[in-house]
């Protein structure tokens, strides 16, 4: 069963809309229990022009979940066709990776059946439900000895229209366990799949929830120890009437569960209460529910015994001892330096030092991506998407629109992304992103040549042979002087371009991706798809009036849907902003569960000390030189602290800031 992802515009009222939908095949339902509230699972996909709707999108049509046999406007190439509702289904699990609003039967034309160039477009997400007996491996085996005995003769065309090794890897066409898809970082949701998480925030997220629940053990046992000094006599009474060590350590222990057990329940109702403000930190649609699982509910047992154990069992082990006769008289101090202790307080304030340095690594990282200079100015840019265009069409558009005063310059350029590749006058073969322009748009941009001119309106041959390559094209093919050089189009039976100009390098894409080969054509065969429209400084409101007006006059059946480019760069760093959040949040919670613990060994050694102290107030010491004194061991116990904090947290922002080269 296939699903594909895409966008058609839809009609209503006169206004015309873009929505994402998804292309089906008819036997959807019969894979996937999405349940149906309203037709025929079976047969409600297999006619061309029907459409289902899930419930929220049905009233948002029609006003009612009752839609079954009404109809909606859908664009088919430049017509708009009535397409049936045959279905309405339950809106999807929130946690679910297929999220979809609309399905449409999958369209295929014949001549895409007996293309055998689609055996290397990867647009497609293919579901194989398998027998319980079969084995994966057994299949993924069998298909990829198929697709190699079937696609090898379309592979070797295809490299020698496009440039490579002849015979080469083909790749490799294998099965994937669909719950993988969630966390995989080799073959993630995509296509139209959503919900696909990175693991290492899973990890990120774990480990901080692990320093968390490990600071807040060690607090117990410090202030447990630190409290033991005012529990002497009742420890003393009770082996005096003949309580044994057993009998004490299990009483200890069972006090250490019951505050566990306290603090489960707290931390449940707690979590319940702050959800919906992570979910909207993480961007997450979490409910309290999904903890409602077995192996969940064991895991949970499972970590408070453990919790218990260990934040109860030294304390335990330490009150238990103390002797009947040294308490009951009086005679009772604590001995030892208590390494142990100070040891507890290194580790909390080495984890609380490895946090801050974290955070402040991901702030700065964060401050970067939004205020890096990009290589161009995205500042008072409208993208205007219109797909398809003719040069000629966008040309009489772009004229009118710069009529408008408010309206400083005008580039179109193509949709999406492009890439391709094409060889070099060594033979050598190179990829590289593949820009369709006109020549106002590296001035729009305000983008620099760092060699030779721009295109030309004067130089009409501009769009037939020459084009623009960016710095990184050149290092890449190994060039010193570029201007002049030849590149082959193999796919276009063997056309040659003309480098005329060498781009200064800037970030075309996200700033954690490098900054890769780019070249620059003003070709005609290649269409338009979106604007690139610069406007005067605080003239949003007027500029967009003008351009909406225009754009309703010239394409009244496609969607207006205008964006700035610098709202565009910005989305692209919205997991950063809210990891950024979320481990603020992790580090403010460590470092006062960690000052938590400095204040019990702060009553501990205090306690120790009580009569150090009492002497030296008597020989007239002062409360600042006291304070001094005690407060100089944990300056030092904090010092250690972040001695051993300082190279882990730059091991660990290292590997981090590799994702961003």
């Amino acid at each position: 069963m296939r699903v594909q992802d895409g966008r058609v515009d839809f009609k209503k009222d006169g206004d015309i809309e873009s929505r994402n939908v998804f292309f089906v095949d008819a036997n959807f339902f019969s894979l996937f229990s999405f349940p149906l509230l309203r037709g025929d699972a079976n047969t409600c996909l297999q006619q061309p022009h029907t459409v289902v709707l899930t419930k929220d999108e049905a009233e948002k049509q029609f006003g009612t979940a009752d839609a079954v046999g009404k109809v909606l406007t859908l664009a088919e190439g430049k017509t708009f066709v009535s397409y049936e509702v045959t279905a309405v289904t339950e809106n999807c699990p929130q946690n679910s990776s297929i999220q979809y609003k609309i399905l449409l039967p999958i369209r295929q034309a014949e001549a895409d059946m007996q293309n055998n160039d689609n055996w290397f477009s990867y647009f497609l997400n293919t579901f194989v439900e398998l027998e319980e007996r079969v084995n994966p491996v057994t299949v993924s085996t069998q298909m990829q000895r198929f697709y190699e005995k079937d696609a090898r003769g379309a592979f070797d065309a295809m490299t020698l229209k496009f440039g490579g090794e002849k015979g080469g890897d083909m790749g490799t066409y294998a099965l994937q366990p669909f719950a993988d898809i969630h966390m995989s970082t080799t073959f993630p949701a995509q296509n139209g799949l959503e919900k696909a998480s990175n693991p290492i925030y899973a990890y990120i997220l774990s480990g901080l929830a692990l320093f968390v629940l490990l600071i807040a053990s060690i607090n117990f046992v410090n202030l447990t120890v630190a409290r033991s000094v005012r529990r002497v006599k009742e420890i003393g009474i009770r082996k005096a009437i003949g309580s044994d060590r057993r009998q004490l350590i299990i009483q200890f222990l069972g006090e250490s569960f019951i505050l566990c057990g306290i603090a489960f329940v707290l931390a449940i109702a707690l979590a319940q209460l702050i959800l919906p403000v992570f979910n909207e930190l993480a961007n997450k649609k979490l409910a309290i529910g999904y903890l409602v699982d077995a192996r969940l509910i064991t895991g949970y047992i499972a970590l408070f015994l453990l919790t218990g154990l260990l934040a109860g069992f030294y304390p335990a082990l330490v009150l238990s001892g103390y002797s009947p006769v040294e308490t009951l008289y009086s005679r009772f101090r604590l001995k030892g330096k208590g390494y142990l202790q100070q040891s507890l307080v290194v580790l909390q304030f080495t984890l609380a030092s490895f946090l801050i340095i974290g955070t402040f690594t991901i702030y700065s990282q964060f401050n970067y991506l939004v205020k890096a200079d990009l290589g161009y100015d995205d500042h008072d840019i409208v993208l205007l998407d219109k797909g398809n265009m003719t040069h000629q069409d966008a040309a009489v558009f772009k004229s009118e629109l710069l009529k408008y005063p408010d309206i400083v310059s005008v580039a179109p350029k193509n949709g999406g992304s492009w890439a391709t590749m094409a060889q070099l006058e060594n033979d050598s073969s190179i990829r590289f992103a593949w820009e369709t322009v006109d020549e106002s748009y590296l001035a729009t941009l305000k983008i620099p040549l760092v060699q030779g001119r721009n295109f030309s309106v004067t130089h009409p041959g501009d769009s037939a042979h020459a084009v623009l390559v960016n710095e990184a094209f050149v290092k890449e093919a190994g060039w010193k002087d570029p201007i002049g050089r030849q590149i082959v189009f193999n796919f276009q039976n063997n056309k040659t371009f003309e480098v005329i100009g060498v781009v200064k390098d800037y970030h075309y894409a996200a700033l954690n991706n490098k900054i890769a080969p780019q070249l620059f054509t003003m070709n005609n065969a290649n269409p338009y798809g979106t604007f690139y429209i610069r406007i005067s400084p605080r003239s949003a409101t007027r500029s967009l009036a003008y351009i909406q007006q225009q754009f309703k006059q010239f394409f009244p059946f496609s969607p207006y849907a205008p964006i700035f480019k610098n709202e565009v760069n910005q989305r692209s760093y919205e997991s950063e902003a809210r990891w950024k959040q979320i481990i603020l949040f992790g580090a403010i919670l460590t470092i006062f569960i960690s000052c938590i613990g400095l204040f019990g060994l702060s009553v501990l050694a205090a306690e120790k000390r009580i009569k150090e102290i009492g002497i030296r107030k008597v020989l007239g010491a002062s409360v600042q030189s006291i304070a001094t004194i005690l407060s100089m061991e944990f300056v030092k116990l904090v010092m250690i602290a972040l001695l051993i904090a300082i190279p882990l947290a730059w091991l660990a922002a290292s590997k981090w800031l590799e994702n961003y080269p």
